[in-house]
């Protein structure tokens, strides 16, 4: 928790209760972001420019390291220690850069060698043979499990599956940059067949993320209560830690 307040992701205040934390708006903006992220269906667009950084890396690892996967989070790639690329600009990518006390550009560009050029790039960028084969493999992993959830399948049983289901597909949002069509390749395992539709598993649709873990929430309250202020587990509760 200390790290995260470091960081700015958390603020710390003090409830009637005892301590507690409350998000920064900078972290409302980032989940609000990786859900947008998760659970996109639409269409991916593009104008036909780069969003272009050159930053001088900071001194430490570690802090080269941190910056570095907030980048990819946000869509960029590495052309080389200094030079970051994407398809379209970061979600509050100055307040990063300016986060880490680096300095840095930022430029917005067509690549002068057009199509061929810009897909040139963006290869050197992103391992897109590697990206497609996890795409693929996240689909055969989860194919099983998601073909033994049904119309009968239980609430608690269509939460778990969709639980695990998102876990591994979140992990996509630091190695995916969501690259349009027109900078993928015609052939081969490629982030163009990207699943985003699988992230709601077949009988899952019904309740699970709505109507059971708000039913669940107030059995938990009201067990709470009843026993003197401790949470007692339950169905619901067992259902959350086999989905972990």
């Amino acid at each position: 928790m200390s790290r995260m307040v470091r960081q700015g992701w958390l603020h710390p205040l003090r409830l009637s209760t005892g301590p507690g934390y409350l998000l920064t708006p900078k972290a409302a903006r980032r989940l609000d972001e990786a859900a947008s992220r998760i659970y996109r269906t639409g269409k991916i667009s593009w104008d036909g420019r780069f969003d272009l950084i050159v930053l001088e890396p900071p001194a430490s690892r570690r802090d080269r390291l941190r910056l570095a996967a907030n980048l990819s989070f946000l869509g960029y790639g590495a052309l080389d220690e200094r030079t970051w690329v994407a398809p379209r600009p970061g979600e509050d990518v100055d307040g990063l850069l300016s986060e880490s006390g680096i300095r840095y550009e930022r430029f917005s560009a067509n690549h002068a060698m057009g199509g061929p050029g810009a897909m040139g790039m963006v290869r050197r960028a992103w391992d897109l043979g590697e990206i497609g084969s996890a795409y693929e493999n996240f689909v055969a992993e989860q194919r099983d499990a998601l073909g033994r959830i049904t119309s009968r399948s239980s609430d608690e049983e269509a939460y778990a599956a969709r639980f695990r289901l998102v876990h591994a597909w979140r992990t996509f949002l630091f190695r995916d940059p969501q690259l349009p069509p027109a900078l993928l390749p015609s052939v081969g395992p490629a982030p163009a067949r990207r699943p985003s539709s699988t992230v709601t598993p077949p009988g899952s649709g019904r309740r699970p993320t709505g109507t059971w873990i708000s039913a669940w929430t107030r059995r938990a309250h009201n067990r709470e209560r009843a026993c003197g202020g401790e949470p007692a587990p339950d169905d619901g509760a067992r259902a959350i830690r086999e989905a972990q």
